[in-house]
């Protein structure tokens, strides 16, 4: 079990983390901090390189300590709120299927967090080192709160109307 858990942990940490990587720094063939505060503002994120900062660090640092197991339901938290936004604002009207820009891949993201949050990290983890047993019923519930009130609050900062990017939409532009 505990080699389940470490396999899942690091897969899923690591993959969030490189997510995170490509907002903030434009590693992995990320758009930075500059690109990707560009897409948020369309998404109605005002300012948008802040959105983008804030997504990044919450994706860098869930997708960091879940592949640690250290404050796993503090990762799980911060994986919660960054699909949660991502689904709302970006996949939800286009389908299940990621193919077609759904939302398949967040909800698999989010809930293999939050599996974790429940069950706990395993023995192969930080937390397992630090005598820290976080995990079970009220952890995983307190980081399925904690994630929805933080997709919340940056929910309610969008403004209504989107407002386009400077310069336009690069895809579009010719």
């Amino acid at each position: 079990m505990d080699l389940g858990l470490l396999l899942l942990r690091l897969v899923v940490g690591l993959t969030m983390a490189a997510h995170g990587t490509q907002k903030l720094f434009g590693w992995f063939g990320g758009y930075g901090l500059a690109g990707t505060g560009g897409f948020m503002e369309t998404l109605g994120f005002v300012p948008g390189r802040r959105a983008a900062f804030f997504a990044g660090l919450a994706e860098g640092l869930g997708g960091l300590l879940l592949a640690l197991g250290l404050v796993t339901p503090l990762a799980a938290a911060l994986f919660l709120a960054v699909m949660l936004v991502a689904v709302i604002t970006v996949h939800l009207g286009k389908g299940f299927f990621v193919t077609g820009g759904g939302y398949e891949y967040n909800l698999v993201l989010a809930a293999a967090a939050a599996s974790v949050a429940f069950t706990g990290p395993g023995t192969w983890s930080l937390d397992s080192l630090l005598g820290l047993g976080w995990q079970g019923l009220a952890w995983g519930t307190g980081a399925l709160l904690l994630g929805g009130i933080g997709a919340a609050l940056q929910l309610a900062t969008r403004q209504r109307k989107a407002v386009p990017a400077q310069g336009g939409n690069p895809a579009t532009s010719r």
